[in-house]
């Protein structure tokens, strides 16, 4: 029976892993987008996006298979309580991303315009995503903890950029290409505030404590 358990919990993890990479690549192609000026990429978001709400079913049903089947106490079932908190903050990443492509899609941003460093801010909530699922997987708890940290990284992205545009709009220059890159720079900042909720749930699962 425990060994049924462990294989599993084992799928979960991949599961969780697969989800994860799904992620990162909406937030890589969303970026992309940006980058480039064009909507060419959105239509890739957004399949990664339904992917991404499929992938979070999918867990969901696992995760309920393996409490009403098995019937975990403790850890375990910390592990499997904290699968099911963190696929809501993944698919809200993977809705983000789709939230950024649909803003590209509106034809303000052009490549000629500047990014303000929102490709490096984008590097850095890829990293709080990516690491995030590795504490998980591994039962890291420093790892889980540097994320947490790693988000001052994020905001501070956020208000360089948030400052930059507020320059933009006092010029009056491009209001709508400053509000549009101005909504996708917050999108990345709540990517990251969704990474420091996986983050917490990965210590809650490890020690009982968030």
């Amino acid at each position: 029976m425990r060994s049924r358990f462990d294989e599993q919990l084992a799928l979960l993890h991949q599961e969780l892993i697969t989800m994860g990479a799904l992620c990162e690549r909406a937030i890589a192609l969303s970026a992309r987008a940006l980058e480039e000026g064009t909507t060419e990429r959105a239509g890739e978001v957004f399949e990664h996006s339904a992917k991404i709400e499929r992938k979070e079913r999918d867990i969901e049903a696992l995760c309920l298979r393996l409490l009403l089947q098995q019937q975990p106490v403790a850890k375990d079932l910390r592990v499997i309580s904290a699968a099911l908190k963190m696929v809501t903050d993944m698919e809200r990443i993977g809705d983000n991303s789709g939230d950024i492509a649909e803003i590209v899609g509106k034809g303000h941003i052009t490549p000629a315009h500047d990014k303000l460093q929102i490709g490096e801010m984008a590097l850095a909530t890829v990293k709080m995503v990516t690491e995030s699922i590795d504490a998980f997987v591994k039962n890291d708890v420093d790892l889980a903890r540097e994320v947490i940290a790693y988000d001052d990284v994020v905001d501070g992205h956020f208000n360089r950029i948030k400052k930059a545009l507020i320059e933009v709009l006092r010029s009056c220059d491009d209001g709508e290409y400053a509000l549009d890159l101005l909504m996708i720079a917050k999108y990345l900042e709540r990517m990251g505030d969704h990474a420091v909720n996986i983050a917490h749930w990965v210590l809650f699962s490890i020690t009982g404590k968030k």
